[in-house]
């Protein structure tokens, strides 16, 4: 079970170039932007990449919108893990559960799950908030990790793991971005 004082999100890659061409584009983002929130209301710290932001751009503004107090960590690597300001942010937030989400979920997102679970945390990846090009490869990338020990889990299911009761800070917060 993924514990609020324990679990920090990490938003991979939302970036323009590469958002515009995912499958189910609408959703993803709306997913996104309803875990982010959740995440905030919580209080999570939150890690958040951006591949190559000279050539793609950066976060697209639906969800920057939402991150601002803290900048994003440019990376060349597709394993975020590789870059040291990502693991520095990482190991700074002292928390062992990382819950994963961004694009694209066979590249960037399954090579930062496996490298997070291979050193010792909790790694769960967010289904209806990563995506790909293609479906098909999503799915690929999810059950890879399945098979790796790695978790799948869902916005909502994740948000109230981490509430546990209807009577925790944030409950109607919370309730109210899942209606």
């Amino acid at each position: 079970m993924l514990c609020v004082h324990d679990t920090t999100l990490v938003l991979i890659d939302m970036q323009h170039r590469l958002a515009a061409v995912m499958a189910d584009r609408e959703s993803l983002v709306s997913e996104l932007q309803r875990l982010i929130r959740g995440a905030l209301v919580l209080g999570l710290p939150v890690v958040w990449t951006e591949q190559n932001p000279d050539k793609l751009g950066p976060t697209i503004a639906e969800l920057k919108s939402l991150l601002m107090d803290n900048p994003p960590i440019p990376k060349m690597a597709f394993n975020c893990w590789l870059d040291e300001r990502f693991r520095d942010a990482i190991e700074r937030a002292g928390r062992r559960q990382v819950l994963i989400a961004g694009i694209e979920t066979h590249v960037c997102v399954y090579q930062t799950a496996r490298a997070l679970h291979e050193v010792g945390y909790e790694v769960e990846v967010v289904a209806d908030a990563v995506s790909s090009r293609s479906l098909q490869h999503k799915e690929l990338a999810l059950r890879k990790l399945t098979a790796l020990g790695i978790h799948i889990t869902c916005v909502e299911m994740a948000l109230f793991e981490m509430l546990g009761t209807a009577q925790a800070v944030g409950f109607k917060e919370i309730l109210a971005l899942v209606k």
